[in-house]
């Protein structure tokens, strides 16, 4: 096996254990959120001037399934409809002041869980750890073509 490989490896383990601890994080937030509903409000919070369009579009289904969960979300004040004040045509979807808490309170615990297991890594481990993020980080944007915009692999 080569070295390439064999690294591969060893961050597809790691990813797995990061994952975990995410998710551990996010099962101990109450009101318990599934995670497609959460991914919605992760999109909206990233983009203000998101519509059902756009938000399809992100989560790669089709409008209905787009709909169905923000139906759910707004039945539990987590997400509300309005009507764009460019096009009235169109329906802007908005965070709720609870949608906004939740995703604070999940980045809190998520941060927190992190932490508690940065903790028990010795502080040497974690500084190596730092740069080869970093590293990891700066090498995986895909350079810019001549005339396109940058962009970075998902």
């Amino acid at each position: 096996m080569d070295r390439a490989t064999e690294i591969a490896e060893a961050v597809e383990s790691s990813v797995e254990a990061l994952v975990a601890v995410l998710e551990r994080a996010r099962l101990a937030q109450e009101p318990p959120v599934p995670p497609a509903q959460l991914r919605v409000l992760t999109i909206v919070a990233g983009n203000r001037h998101t519509n059902m369009s756009r938000l399809a579009e992100a989560l790669d289904v089709v409008p209905s399934s787009a709909s169905r969960l923000c139906d759910r979300l707004e039945a539990t004040g987590l997400l509300r409809r309005v009507a764009d004040p460019r096009d009235r045509r169109e329906v802007r979807l908005l965070l709720t002041s609870a949608s906004r808490r939740l995703l604070a309170d999940l980045r809190e615990r998520r941060r927190a869980a992190l932490a508690d297991v940065l903790g028990r890594m010795p502080a040497a481990a974690q500084q190596d750890l730092l740069r080869a993020l970093q590293a990891f980080e700066a090498a995986a944007v895909v350079p810019q073509a001549p005339g396109s915009q940058a962009r970075q692999s998902a």
